[in-house]
């Protein structure tokens, strides 16, 4: 990468989300919040109370802003959550350095959310909070941190399944399936996709989409030719 590109590697990449929508997802991720706080203020309290997470309101922005994303689908947010919390009590436990066990905290959270294919970035935020503030957690015990991360884990996914089912032209959760081949003698007349094109359908989108045009568009262009390649090397 050169310095000209290094620069504008800086510049802000805008989706083409209408402004209704924006102000729509802000409005229902707020709402959620809100829902979320009273439900765990008048849950049945024991000796401590159930705290809101802060790193659910980053679960928020993907389940209410990009809910299509697979990092949003029940089981990243769910799992992610749950093994980040285990990492972050672990290394509390363990590590007597915070900075040495914040930093494995969120490196182990990181591994386990990938070795158990339930990445979801808020997670590593739980890690994190268990090691900031364990000498608040610590006098909870080990099952009452865990009804605390399932009470915001569990009552945000309700209401998502809840808010994003009842907003037209929304669904949720959103099923990731590899798309079938269509044989060669069945395929439509060869299309040049153009950005415009890539532009036009994320306007088709709901929510945001984590990727800016550019890179879709390389992508695009990457697997045109791999495929290529491949077919050429069959060929052969």
């Amino acid at each position: 990468m050169d310095f000209k590109e290094f620069i504008l590697s800086f510049k802000t990449h805008t989706a083409p989300i209408p402004f209704t929508e924006k102000l729509r997802n802000g409005l229902i991720g707020g709402l959620a919040i809100l829902l979320l706080g009273l439900v765990l203020k008048y849950l049945p309290q024991a000796n401590y109370p159930f705290v809101m997470l802060g790193s659910i309101a980053a679960s928020a922005v993907l389940l209410f802003a990009a809910p299509h994303s697979p990092m949003a689908q029940p089981w990243p947010v769910f799992g992610g959550h749950l093994i980040s919390a285990l990492a972050g009590w672990l290394c509390s436990q363990f590590i007597s350095d915070p900075l040495l066990a914040a930093g494995c905290a969120v490196g182990l959270a990181i591994f386990l959310m990938h070795y158990l294919n339930c990445l979801h970035p808020p997670g590593a935020s739980t890690a994190l909070t268990l090691v900031l503030f364990s000498a608040q957690f610590h006098p909870m015990g080990w099952p009452w941190v865990v009804c605390i991360v399932l009470a915001n884990i569990v009552i945000s996914l309700l209401l998502a399944l809840l808010i994003n089912n009842l907003l037209p032209g929304r669904s949720y959760p959103v099923r990731h399936t590899p798309q079938p081949i269509v044989p060669t003698d069945t395929r439509p007349k060869h299309v040049q996709l153009k950005q415009t094109d890539i532009e036009w359908a994320l306007t088709q989108m709901d929510g945001v989409i984590d990727v800016s045009e550019e890179d879709l568009v390389e992508i695009y262009e990457l697997a045109i030719n791999h495929a290529r390649n491949r077919d050429g090397k069959i060929s052969a």
